[in-house]
């Protein structure tokens, strides 16, 4: 019988079109491109946004904060968000040069305010420079999900992954902004990534696993809980690298087919098939017979001790290495740690106050946490499906991640979790993929502030590394199907460019519709006060203009002379009435009745609505 390589029997004596052959000697060529023109895309998305809008309302906070770091080493602003996130944004500042007097004194919204339009800087410029760096940081995460997919299931699925993630238009959204959303995720998934590699190599990877954990807990306090989890999957990593036997050297094995070389692996390698070739990357392993000395052997009750107390030093080890980074960013920013607590700091008591106070964190953080508490007792304005209510829902963040993600990534990504549990080799990994923002998800969940994706931005960057294992299903209709969805995500995504926050999918009507669904930063962040300028100056120059915007741009620097319709009397109220779509979901009846009265004639980057009133 032919061997099915060297030997195999030709079907036919045509030689391949040349296209084809054309395609496989530039095959190695095709995967950087692919990569380089999906992170170019999501870059000119991202710039572009940030060029286009204007501050939304966290923006200010932070970079006004950020400025305070550089000029004036002091931790006073914005303690319920810890330093790291802020100094990713003072990093593009510092070539802004921008001005802030050093005795200023009131609170952090009006520092933000008086950086970008009280010093004589430039808000645009400012917030441009402030952007970038969260933009290079988002461009930077993107490649550990590629690198992560790439090694779980070989370079095609590593290409899904990346396209899911740079095509996301959450991720772009809040990756263009310089907010704290987007770092802490991309910190989170790369200390995962190397904790899964730490199953080969833990002395290298687990400490650079726990300096991206103390990144990602010194950027967003949010990102605690997973903590714990990382380190049971370090113990995890660390019992599989130092419980099983090494890799067996290369060897034949003759099969009915023919002789083919096996290893034994002692991970998951990839299971694809790149353009052109006739075998998987990697092909099953042979599994030494019993006795053999390659064949593992039952470890003893004291090894599995041992074995289980090494994993618990190392997982140690990496949480010590996360806390001086912690330490290390706050140190960053003030090396004497110089802090007065606020006047009006919350007391935070019983299993909350035992873990404020036992944590190993500078003391700046841990009034951070009791900030964070405070506003987790306070009660919140939300708005679901057309629906105004004080409180939470347990289940807002799924209804809105329904809303607000492509419908082709919500199949993939479902289709590439079922593979992970399904698929015997993707096994190990989904622990390491799945849970820690299944956890943070359920945290997330049982908040009090139901105000957008955004405190949830951890879903899609994760479980695009777990869609890319939809490539292990060996049914070539699945692989079409998977492709079609890729595409079809990629359409949705750029058909809404470049209004990336207020993003709907097709099931919802679209981005022109979320804001009947969703409101706050989902929709209406205060991102568009500029594009509205541009529009009254072309469309309606001269008319008496109404606006009530919820933001923290202010109308007045943009040429936009308006008054509030709430506070003069109804029959006054005439002309063009303004009205950010948040305002319009929280409307009062005063704003209700006039908005009841008027007549809708357009709408600003899906965020405003004008109105004209007679």
């Amino acid at each position: 019988m032919a061997s099915r390589h060297g030997d195999r029997v030709p079907m036919s004596s045509a030689e391949p079109p040349r296209s084809l052959e054309l395609l496989r000697r530039n095959r190695r060529w095709l995967f950087p491109l692919a990569v380089v023109a999906l992170l170019a895309q999501m870059a000119v998305a991202m710039v572009t946004a940030a060029v286009e809008q204007t501050p939304t309302i966290d923006e200010p906070v932070y970079a006004g904060t950020a400025v305070v770091y550089v000029q004036q080493h002091s931790l006073r602003y914005n303690p319920e968000h810890p330093p790291l996130g802020k100094l990713i944004i003072a990093s593009g500042l510092v070539a802004a040069h921008p001005h802030l007097a050093a005795d200023f004194q009131g609170d952090q919204t009006a520092l933000g305010r008086r950086l970008l339009y009280e010093s004589g800087n430039d808000p645009g410029r400012v917030m441009l420079w402030a952007r970038l760096p969260v933009i290079v940081c988002t461009l930077l995460f993107g490649l550990v999900v590629l690198a992560f997919a790439r090694e779980l299931v070989g370079p095609v699925g590593g290409l899904v992954a990346l396209a899911l993630y740079t095509f996301s238009p959450d991720v772009i959204a809040h990756g263009s902004l310089a907010t704290l959303d987007v770092p802490a995720s991309g910190f989170l998934l790369t200390s995962v990534w190397l904790v899964w590699r730490a199953r080969r190599r833990p002395l290298l990877h687990l400490p650079l696993a726990g300096v991206a954990l103390g990144a990602a807990v010194a950027t967003k306090m949010s990102t605690l809980p997973a903590v714990p989890v990382l380190m049971l999957l370090a113990v995890v990593s660390v019992g599989h690298a130092r419980g099983l036997v090494a890799p067996a050297k290369a060897r034949p094995l003759t099969t009915p087919e023919g002789t083919r070389t096996l290893t034994t692996p002692t991970q998951a390698g990839p299971l694809t098939t790149p353009i052109g070739a006739a075998e998987p990357l990697t092909t099953p392993t042979e599994v030494p017979p019993p006795g053999s000395p390659l064949a593992a052997q039952p470890l003893t009750t004291s090894q599995k001790a041992r074995l289980l107390g090494l994993g618990a030093a190392a997982a140690t080890g990496m949480a010590l290495v996360a806390v001086a980074v912690v330490w290390a960013t706050y140190l960053a920013v003030d090396p004497q740690l110089r802090w007065t607590a606020p006047a009006n700091l919350p007391a935070v008591h019983g299993l909350r106050g035992l873990l404020v106070d036992g944590l190993p964190f500078p003391q700046p953080y841990r009034d951070g946490m009791r900030v964070q508490f405070g506003f987790e007792n306070a009660t919140w304005q939300g708005f679901l499906f057309g629906r105004l209510y004080h409180g939470a829902l347990w289940y807002y963040l799924p209804a809105a991640l329904a809303v607000k993600t492509p419908l082709g990534m919500m199949a993939l990504w479902l289709a590439g979790a079922v593979a992970m549990v399904a698929v015997p080799r993707l096994r190990p990994a989904a622990p390491y993929v799945l849970v820690p923002p299944a956890l943070l998800l359920a945290a997330a969940m049982n908040g009090s502030r139901d105000l957008g994706v955004r405190y949830a931005l951890f879903v899609p960057v994760f479980l695009a590394v777990a869609a890319a294992c939809v490539v292990t299903f060996r049914r070539r209709w699945a692989h079409l199907a998977a492709a079609a969805l890729v595409l079809f995500v990629a359409v949705s995504s750029l058909r809404t460019f470049p209004y990336y926050l207020p993003y709907g999918n097709e099931a919802f009507g679209g981005p022109s519709k979320t804001r009947l669904r969703l409101h706050d930063s989902n929709v209406d962040w205060g991102q568009d006060l500029g594009r509205l300028a541009d529009r009254l100056h072309r469309d309606h120059p001269g008319e008496k203009v109404w606006l009530v915007y919820k933001g923290a741009g202010v109308p007045s620097y943009y040429g936009i002379d308006a008054a509030d319709p709430r506070k003069a009397p109804a029959s006054e109220v005439h002309g063009l009435l303004a009205v950010s779509d948040t305002s319009i979901a929280k409307a009062d009846d005063r704003l209700a009745a006039l908005l009841a009265t008027s007549t809708p004639i357009d709408d600003v980057g899906h965020s405003i609505t004008i109105y004209r009133r007679s």
